[in-house]
């Protein structure tokens, strides 16, 4: 079997011969830690992008079969965005800075992680109709063809289940609006609120109709989100299933008349909330099921739903900051969930920097002698 082969097979609960090694890419400054260390090229590190041929060359070297963000997207939101710009610097060096979504941000020097978000260029119906409205709207030109079809024929090659990105239906408004500014704006002009979402989802929707004119088979579809954090959902559950569940269902029903019936969606945080909206509406594979501090788990909800819910994720990789001891608790960790079915184990983000290269291959090692290959 190919690893395109095992993906059906497991999501279909049908028989495969080896349970895939899948992964979620790394952060930048993991890549460049590991080629400080001689593991790979400091080129390699600089090349490295979700489903390219340097991310196949470092999976192929740590034991990883296929990145599951690895996959073929359109232009589905702002176009063009916006010139990101510096809009002030402050006397301890930390800058006020405007990015492509819109949003302003300060941004504090030696500092990775997210910008502390201080604002919007998004601040009502004037700022929407005149700065966001023009470059949401659909053209067919957002859907890059010719690159899709190379992209595709490059997977295809490297024997990487392709999926089709179906865009983001509330996570991009989150991004471009900020999270309080878009609380308030629901609870203020809620005629603004509505039609904003319905402008982004309609886009998507357009732009997967119009990639599923190329006539090619994706073995799965993923959108992304990232609307919870670790108590549960950024918005109620209710106003969410109301805007966004009839544009989840167009999208999934338009892959699966062109036969793609595995739906994926990136979300991280605590999910519980707005996983029957999704299955309702025909997403069924959860991703990436972060362990964290909730302790997330495909388990309790298998429970609930049964079968229609799939997933992949939930493999907890800080235990690759830690030890061969730690990694083997974790290997024996996976085996019930694995045995659930419909279920793929893939570290729970990214690979973070201080996990030793080390440890994940021995991971990858481990995983092969349990579960196949």
């Amino acid at each position: 079997m190919n690893n395109t082969q095992r993906l059906h097979a497991i999501m279909h609960y049908e028989k495969y011969d080896r349970m895939p090694l899948v992964v979620f890419g790394f952060w930048n400054e993991t890549l460049e830690k590991w080629a400080n260390e001689g593991h790979i090229t400091h080129d390699d590190a600089k090349a490295w992008g979700d489903g390219n041929a340097t991310d196949h060359k470092i999976n192929q070297m740590l034991g990883f079969d296929f990145n599951w963000g690895g996959g073929i997207g359109f232009n589905g939101f702002l176009s063009p965005t916006f010139k990101p710009e510096t809009i002030k610097v402050l006397p301890d060096g930390s800058e006020i800075h405007r990015d492509s979504m819109g949003l302003i941000t300060k941004i504090k020097p030696g500092v990775v992680s997210i910008p502390a978000h201080v604002g919007t260029t998004m601040t009502g119906r004037e700022a929407w109709e005149e700065e966001y409205l023009p470059k949401l709207r659909f053209f067919p030109e957002r859907v890059d063809k010719d690159r899709i079809r190379r992209e595709y024929e490059r997977l295809k090659g490297e024997d990487h289940p392709i999926y089709l990105h179906l865009g983001s239906l509330y996570g991009n408004v989150r991004n471009m609006v900020g999270v309080e500014e878009l609380s308030y704006l629901a609870a203020d002009d809620e005629e603004l609120y509505e039609e904003i979402v319905d402008t982004v989802d309609s886009l998507c929707y357009e732009c997967v109709k119009e990639a599923m004119k190329l006539g090619l088979k994706f073995d799965y579809g993923h959108f992304w989100e990232d609307i919870c954090f670790k108590t549960g959902p950024l918005l109620r559950p209710s106003v969410f299933g109301r805007l966004t569940g009839k544009w989840y269902k167009r999208i999934t029903d338009e892959m699966r008349a062109h036969g793609t019936d595995i739906i994926s969606l990136d979300c991280d945080g605590k999910i519980d909330e707005l996983v029957p909206i999704w299955l309702e509406n025909g997403v069924n594979t959860m991703f990436p099921i972060e362990v964290g501090t909730w302790n997330a788990s495909i388990a309790p909800w298998r429970e609930k739903y049964g079968p229609a819910i799939k997933g992949v994720g939930g493999m907890d990789k800080r235990v690759f900051s830690k030890d061969f001891k730690a990694v083997d608790a974790e290997i024996e960790r996976l085996k019930p969930l694995i045995d659930l079915g419909g279920y793929i184990p893939c570290p729970d983000h990214r690979i973070a920097p201080d996990a030793e290269w080390d440890n994940v291959r021995y991971y990858c090692d481990r995983f092969r002698q349990e579960f196949g290959g």
